[in-house]
């Protein structure tokens, strides 16, 4: 497939033709990411192949898509995001002065917990108070100050607590380590890239390719347990031991065994964000709640753990279904073996994390438990404020 490319509005500077990027501005004007990741290969596949298209050209194209597909609220909302306001300036503390940018803005507002539409909401009546203002340009520390006072008024004091605490946070140079648990079909995922959108996060790692390298490594007649999904891997292990005879307790001892292996390279991971300083979300079955006691030297790191349920079994199998489509090789989850296996396996990692104290979220709503892990986080933040 041949490259498209965007280029300025006087057809010069191309760069190439990003869904990815183009995902993100639909997600920013509120469209949930499976959609605008549907809407962004519906552009892709109008443009053709070898094309070359103004920004202002694709950004019609993309307003006329929404338009005729979805909704005028959602073109409208798209078109506010795709114009920014050229005459604010913030002014940083190094005294340089760049556009404000809404979308940035936003994005902050909802790390500390808002939901998307609150965070849209609050950005434009701080928006509007500084255009009230007449202010042409804002200091970054009056900008915040300001923010905070918008968040009080219109939102609670506990709203405006939780962006103070965050953006200490962010001024302090920390990385933020986010483990995400939970079992097959719990949404870990989807969680975990919505979290990365909300909080500017670029570095994820999902256990299950992590395993998927040992597998290329290890072979299976040397490590048979490591080769076997989290859920079945009790079928692998030798046939003794206390649970031999049980095989709904098996499941979990199989997913111990396999737990234990790709932690190793979990912990790497981990390890290499801390040096690094990066943030970094990490998900998948195998963060098993007692994961974050082992990384006992974190350095200055946050490091957060939440585990993931849904604990209706018709909600559960509905959501395998889903996976089974989208991934035919995994339809065998749907059988009813299967199913009693995950099933169980969520109720010992359920188990698990309370024993350990993790936090447990139902995951029955995207947004809601999104906002949820980020007010986890500033939860989190506040405890060590009040230790310090």
């Amino acid at each position: 497939m041949a490259k498209i490319f965007v280029t300025d509005t006087a057809g010069e500077n191309p760069v190439p033709f990003l869904r990815g990027i183009l995902t993100r501005s639909l997600t920013d004007a509120g469209l949930a990411f499976d959609e605008a990741y549907r809407v962004a290969s519906a552009i892709r596949q109008q443009l053709g192949d070898g094309v070359s298209i103004t920004n202002d050209e694709l950004g019609d194209l993309v307003l006329d898509y929404l338009g005729a597909q979805l909704s005028a609220e959602v073109a409208e909302a798209y078109e506010a995001r795709r114009v920014p306001d050229p005459g604010l300036l913030v002014r940083y503390a190094d005294g340089e002065s760049r556009p404000f940018s809404p979308t940035e803005h936003t994005r902050c507002l909802a790390a500390c917990g808002l939901s998307e539409e609150e965070a849209s909401s609050a950005s434009l009546r701080i928006l509007n108070e500084m255009g009230a203002r007449q202010q042409r340009e804002i200091a970054a520390d009056e900008l915040r100050a300001l923010s905070q006072y918008c968040l009080d008024v219109h939102f609670g004091h506990r709203a405006a607590e939780r962006y103070r605490i965050w953006m200490d946070f962010t001024h302090s140079g920390r990385p933020l380590i986010l483990l995400i648990g939970g079992a097959t079909g719990s949404g870990k995922s989807t969680i975990a890239t919505a979290l990365a959108h909300r909080l500017g996060i670029l570095r994820t790692q999902s256990t299950d390719m992590l395993r998927e390298v040992m597998r290329m490594l290890i072979p299976e007649r040397l490590l048979p347990v490591l080769h076997r999904s989290s859920f079945d891997a009790g079928c692998a292990l030798p046939d003794a031991g206390e649970t031999s005879g049980n095989p709904l307790g098996r499941v979990a001892e199989g997913y111990q065994r396999q737990s234990e292996l790709v932690a190793v390279p979990c912990e790497a991971v981990i390890g290499r964000a801390i040096r690094e300083r990066v943030s970094l979300i990490l998900e998948g079955v195998h963060v098993h709640p007692a994961l974050a006691e082992r990384l006992a030297q974190t350095g200055d790191a946050v490091l957060v753990s939440i585990m993931l349920a849904v604990l209706k079994p018709e909600e559960l199998r509905a959501r395998l279904s889903g996976r089974r489509r989208d991934a035919p090789a995994r339809n065998t989850r749907t059988d009813p073996a299967n199913f009693q296996r995950i099933w169980h396996l969520q109720s010992h990692l359920l188990d698990e994390a309370d024993r350990i104290g993790t936090p447990i979220l139902i995951n029955d709503d995207q947004g809601k438990v999104t906002t949820l892990v980020l007010r986890t986080v500033i939860d989190v933040l506040d405890g060590q404020r009040d230790l310090g």
